[in-house]
């Protein structure tokens, strides 16, 4: 037994632990080791961000933001088979035990009480999500606030429930149009109410490494001594693989000629539209609307339904068709799940079901991007930034207007009072908020006894979590429906 073995065991004795026998003291080499591994491990534990997670789908974000170095400490999503692929992803990618996956992903309605109880996840790191897109896309009719499956103003509300320093949500670029002004106006007013300094950015996957044209529109908010450091990410300098390029070893797999392969690959040697999801409203899986199967069609690509294999002779699926149809495995990769952080994920289900849980993610390549800059807020990295202008934007001066009048107003007196202000707008121009408005709040008209029409804004529509909400019967009748 050497000296330094025996000072060991001397000083376990003085504390009252158990004394390790010669053999298993170690040196003291080894115990520095030892120590000096503790010391690394308390270290990435204290530098690790935790995060919440709503509507987390499959993991698109979620992976983005594990790789941009926060670790979950809730998942809630409705898709029983998106969050068995999140858990099963966690747990072979990502690290986590089974037990702790298990009880990291809930399965339900988010804002079901029964589900989770957010008063558990006060003052975490990040709350994060990708709340249903419908109720603002083309597709869904952009029903907004009368929607049943919006959850973005609910979503808002949950922030200044569980005071996250930082607030990440993202949807479809429909909600960066006119028709839901009044509707973003009142989330930054909201979120500004709640101590936050929030901004809107409509983002491109494609100049973040997505071999897709995909633009997504996110808000950010942070707690005002970190938005001093939050910088929106950077375009990547370097375009990403055209189609063609970034499927060629996958193509390949089939039994195609060598000629062949060649003549799809340049034929595809673009950037891909928008993968669509879709929904369980309708049918199986397809790459789009008609607009895009033209697109995909001059790349080449059959979009009228997803392959089992790759393409050739002995495929059935596609025999005979002027152009291959994309696998599972292929839509994946131009939804970003490519590369050395991202290519390991792995869909659970049905064919039908991994490619709605693909379609429907946010590109991990952007959600990582966007936790990178997150994350460097939240360490108050980099310069500070001056936020005087971010204080007070104004998305919809009528709103405004309307908002801070305690009597109902005429057209006339709108415009009247948006003269007088930096925000002049003429008499149609007040007119199309006016019927934007009515579609997200109560607008209560009054008729004055010269026949004139007055105006005063009454309650918004959308779900915060009301008892009385017209979304619980809806979301009770449509469940099966929604994804």
């Amino acid at each position: 037994m050497t000296e330094n073995q025996l000072h060991v065991i001397e000083i376990q004795a003085e504390v009252g632990e158990q004394p390790l026998e010669p053999e298993e003291a170690g040196t003291e080499h080894e115990l520095a080791a030892r120590s000096a591994g503790s010391e690394t491990l308390a270290a990435e534990r204290e530098d690790v961000l935790e995060v919440v997670e709503i509507c987390a789908g499959a993991g698109g974000q979620s992976l983005g933001l594990e790789r941009a170095g926060f670790r979950h400490v809730l998942a809630v999503e409705l898709d029983r088979q998106a969050a068995e692929t999140l858990r099963h992803n966690l747990v072979e990618v990502l690290g986590y035990d089974e037990k702790e996956a298990a009880d990291t992903v809930k399965i339900g309605d988010v804002a079901d009480s029964k589900v989770w109880d957010p008063d558990e996840y006060r003052g975490v790191d990040l709350l994060a999500g990708g709340v249903p897109c419908p109720p603002f896309s083309i597709a869904g009719k952009q029903l907004g606030a009368t929607d049943e499956r919006d959850l973005f103003a609910w979503a808002v509300e949950l922030c200044g429930r569980i005071k996250p320093k930082a607030l990440l949500l993202e949807n479809v670029k429909g909600l960066s149009g006119s028709r839901f002004t009044a509707y973003r106006q009142r989330v930054l007013d909201r979120l500004s109410e709640y101590g936050y300094i929030a901004e809107w950015r409509l983002l491109h996957a494609d100049d973040y490494g997505v071999s897709q044209l995909r633009p997504r529109f996110v808000l950010v908010a942070l707690m005002p001594e970190y938005a001093e450091y939050f910088e929106w990410p950077k375009k990547h300098p370097e375009r990403p693989l055209p189609v063609g390029e970034l499927l060629r070893d996958l193509m390949a797999k089939g039994d195609w000629s060598e000629d062949k392969l060649e003549e799809w690959v340049q034929q595809a040697n673009k950037i891909a539209p928008t993968i669509v999801g879709g929904s369980k409203k309708h049918g199986g899986a397809d790459l789009g609307p008609s607009r895009a199967k033209a697109a995909w069609e001059a790349m080449g690509v059959d979009a009228k339904g997803v392959a089992d294999e790759p393409p050739g002779l002995k495929n059935p699926r596609v025999k005979g068709a002027p152009h291959p149809m994309l696998t599972v495995d292929m839509v994946a990769r131009i939804q970003g799940w490519y590369g050395e952080d991202f290519a390991k994920w792995e869909f659970l289900g049905k064919k039908t079901s991994q490619y709605r849980q693909i379609g429907n993610a946010f590109p991990p390549p952007v959600a990582k991007e966007l936790g990178v800059a997150i994350r460097r807020a939240l360490r108050k990295e980099g310069e500070r930034r001056v936020l005087v202008e971010e204080t007070d934007v104004v998305l919809d001066p009528v709103y405004r207007v309307l908002l801070g009048s305690s009597r109902p107003l005429t057209v006339e007196q709108i415009v009247e009072r948006l003269a007088a202000t930096n925000e002049p707008l003429e008499q149609p121009e007040v007119e199309r908020h006016l019927n934007h408005l009515r579609h997200d709040f109560e607008l209560i008209s009054v008729q004055r006894s010269n026949g004139d029409v007055a105006y005063q804004l009454g309650e918004f529509k959308a779900f915060l979590g009301q008892e009385d909400h017209q979304r619980h019967d809806l979301f009770s009748k449509y469940r099966s429906k929604i994804s």
